[in-house]
């Protein structure tokens, strides 16, 4: 292991394909789709009726009285977090050197739209009195900072889909910058209502492929539609690799670099120069870091929605800053799109893909799209040795964050 840097040591999730790390790849690898109709009465009047939803409810992990007080986000985030510790090792840390970073799209917007229901219903004396720390954004990253002592700092991107790379680029930051020793970074995301589902469909951006679920996320398939809404969290722990070397920690990876830039060009529509500029960010930082360039990545980890413009800007992107030569690979095929967790859960594939030299097929790719020149694997996983991985994330807003890993000796 590297006695500088930055390391992986933990990873945490709780997802569409299963309630942990191991789980969640299984199901991955195995081709499997997270994707299903939703049962709520509130769907048959939807025009949306399918979405990535978790594959172990929350409250089978969490004490009754704990999930009572918290959003369905901030549980999650909870969930992630306490796997990623343990699978660390539970680092023995002083509080003021240990931090987190826990990105959100909407945090706990469930929480806000249920609590209107009741006001609008039963009156101001009917809502609940944890309303408010339930629906802050900051919720999970606060909840999970209590559960730890994390006294360094407890921090809330919040760029859309974007958030959960850029927390993990935060925590790079934050060790780098010499303010924390370990960062518990990640995402999460629980949203599935029908109003962001009806503004989706309005906006064209979901997929309307309600009567095959698992074939509905299409990333780079000339017949994609849209992409599926989906709840979880992803998240992972962050060592100084010295912290990590002297308490003889497993490091699954080095976090090599990270690049993170805005569009500053429209508010849903990404920018190929934006994104190129986040990935050669990334690329660089890891060339000065353990000397890696963009030759050395074996493997992208796309954010590939299945939008029809989106998944070729990202391809258009791909192929300018990294080249042609890597494996791609498009997790919210089987899993949807978890928004804030979904460059946590890109990253943690990126990590495995790396750790275990396999990447996931992408579901659904029947036929590519001509204009993607990108080597996607489809049809069943490819086995490779994985030296280096890039992991992508884009959000609405025009922001980019770009995550480079790499093996860890």
């Amino acid at each position: 292991m590297r006695t500088d840097g930055v390391v992986v040591t933990g990873l945490g999730a709780t997802t569409p394909l299963g309630g942990d790390v191991a789980s969640s790849w299984a199901a991955l690898i195995a081709g499997r789709s997270g994707i299903r109709g939703i049962e709520a009465a509130w769907a048959a009047d939807s025009p949306v009726r399918i979405a990535g939803q978790l594959a172990v409810e929350p409250t089978e992990a969490l004490d009754r009285v704990q999930a009572r007080r918290l959003d369905r986000c901030e549980q999650v985030a909870l969930i992630a977090a306490r796997e990623a510790w343990f699978d660390a090792g539970a680092p023995q840390v002083e509080p003021e050197r240990l931090a987190v970073v826990i990105g959100t799209g909407t945090g706990g917007a469930l929480t806000m739209l249920e609590q209107d229901d009741v006001l609008e219903a039963r009156g101001a004396r009917r809502v609940s009195p944890h309303t408010v720390p339930m629906l802050m954004a900051n919720g999970p990253a606060a909840w999970v900072s209590l559960e730890l002592g994390a006294r360094a700092g407890a921090h809330t991107p919040v760029s859309a889909c974007a958030s959960g790379a850029e927390a993990i680029a935060y925590g790079l930051d934050l060790i780098r910058l010499g303010r924390a020793d370990v960062v518990v970074a990640g995402g999460a995301e629980a949203c599935l209502h029908p109003l962001p589902l009806a503004g989706f469909a309005q906006a064209r951006a979901h997929s309307l492929r309600n009567d095959e679920p698992g074939a509905a996320s299409r990333p780079f398939d000339v017949a994609r539609d849209g992409f599926v809404i989906g709840e979880g969290a992803a998240v992972v722990v962050l060592e100084r690799a010295d912290f990590a070397a002297a308490r003889t920690a497993r490091a699954h990876a080095v976090l090599a670099g990270a690049g993170v830039t805005a569009d500053a060009h429209h508010i849903t529509a990404g920018h190929p120069e934006g994104q190129v500029r986040a990935m050669r960010g990334a690329l660089a930082a890891a060339y000065t870091s353990v000397g890696i360039t963009a030759g050395d990545v074996g493997v992208v980890s796309a954010h590939a929605t299945s939008t029809q413009k989106g998944d070729l800007v990202e391809a258009q992107s791909v192929a300018e800053a990294v080249g042609l030569h890597p494996a791609v690979t498009a997790t919210k095929s089987a899993t949807g799109h978890m928004f804030g967790a979904a460059g946590a859960f890109g990253a943690v594939a990126a990590i495995l893909a790396i750790r275990e030299g396999v990447v996931p097929a992408t579901r659904n790719l029947d036929a590519l799209d001509p204009e993607v020149k990108l080597d996607v694997v489809r049809g069943a996983p490819r086995r490779i040795r994985v030296d280096a991985a890039l992991a992508n994330a884009f959000g609405f807003g025009g922001h980019n964050a770009a995550l480079v890993f790499a093996r860890a000796a």
